[in-house]
């Protein structure tokens, strides 16, 4: 079957072709994979694509590894968020509220020099939080340029007593100086050199008077563009939804695996990007799989009993599935 591929495809491989570092390499191969119609057609070179970002992200971290000045924080866990905003807005005591982590906190600007780390458990999985300097900071933008870049999640934080809306702008305008923008579904825009990130705003203070007012102004501002939540990090105000808004940003979903007359470990799932096939869950746990696999039996978490399924269907969240191979 053909592939079909549109001529903004071909530019992008252009520059993947042109690239000299890992990262800018990876930058190529995201938006070749963000243009490309998904079909039978374009089966094997989805997962070729996703095979050489997986090699150059090892690369890349290999090269940080060794670097005596690297910025690259290395992913662990469900996914990375990089937590970006203007000074004192309370990006560090959100990862103290909802992590391990205890990263410095005044009340006032430019505690945070350089990234803090936590990892958030949201029910079986964790999720890795970084905490990044101000992106006003004078050494700000080369920490944003790696951590933002690399992360899989952008969380804009905001102040609700203090003008959210124009604390966002700022924030995002600071982003796309340095080639990040919101993931879009325009082709035209994926193919202009930019780095495109899922992003979602929260909302921090709520607790504090007038709050109300400038959650709903920044709802109406951005609702229809991002996920928009607010919380309270000093009261633990919303957290929970936090939690599971953060997951759902992510676009990721939880696929359990069990062996035939074994019972699934959903203690530790694997994670796949929402939208993924059988086929796709078969190549993340071995390579080998997809090839060899006869069917799988996939029981739907709770909503219905195992069913025989072809290699095209698409997963949903807690998933259990076995593969006979």
């Amino acid at each position: 079957m053909p592939a079909n591929l549109p001529p903004q495809y071909f530019d992008a491989e252009k520059r993947y072709r042109a690239a000299r570092t890992p990262e800018d390499k990876i930058e190529a191969l995201e938006t070749m994979l963000a243009i490309m119609p998904k079909h039978k057609g374009t089966d094997r070179l989805h997962g070729d694509l996703r095979r050489k970002i997986a090699k150059l992200t090892e690369e890349a971290e290999r090269k940080a590894a060794t670097s005596r000045a690297s910025f690259y924080i290395r992913k662990e866990g469900a996914g990375q968020v990089a937590l970006v905003g203007l000074p004192n807005v309370g990006k560090s005591q959100l990862l103290a509220a909802v992590t391990d982590a205890s990263p410095e906190i005044g009340a006032y600007p430019f505690t945070t020099r350089a990234p803090n780390i936590g990892m958030m458990k949201f029910e079986n999985i964790q999720i890795q939080l970084v905490d990044t300097p101000p992106v006003t900071g004078r050494d700000s933008r080369v920490w944003l340029n790696n951590i933002a870049r690399n992360a899989d999640l952008i969380a804009i934080i905001v102040d609700l007593s203090n003008q959210p809306i124009e604390q966002a702008e700022a924030t995002l305008q600071e982003l796309e100086s340095i080639g990040i923008v919101p993931v879009s579904n325009s082709i035209t825009e994926a193919t202009i050199g930019k780095r495109q990130r899922k992003m979602l705003i929260i909302a921090n203070k709520s607790d504090l008077e007038n709050s109300g007012a400038s959650a709903k102004q920044l709802n109406a501002q951005y609702s229809g563009q991002f996920p928009v939540i607010s919380i309270s990090a000093s009261e633990g105000n919303n957290i929970e939804v936090l939690k599971s808004g953060i997951f759902q940003a992510l676009d990721i979903i939880r696929v359990h695996t069990k062996s035939p007359g074994q019972k699934p470990d959903l203690t530790d799932p694997i994670i796949l990007k929402r939208g993924s096939t059988v086929r796709e869950a078969a190549e993340d746990i071995h390579k080998d799989f997809k090839s060899k696999m006869k069917y799988a039996v996939v029981w739907g978490s709770g909503k219905f009993d195992g069913q025989r399924v072809s290699q095209d269907h698409v997963l949903q969240d807690n998933d259990i599935i076995e593969l006979h191979i």
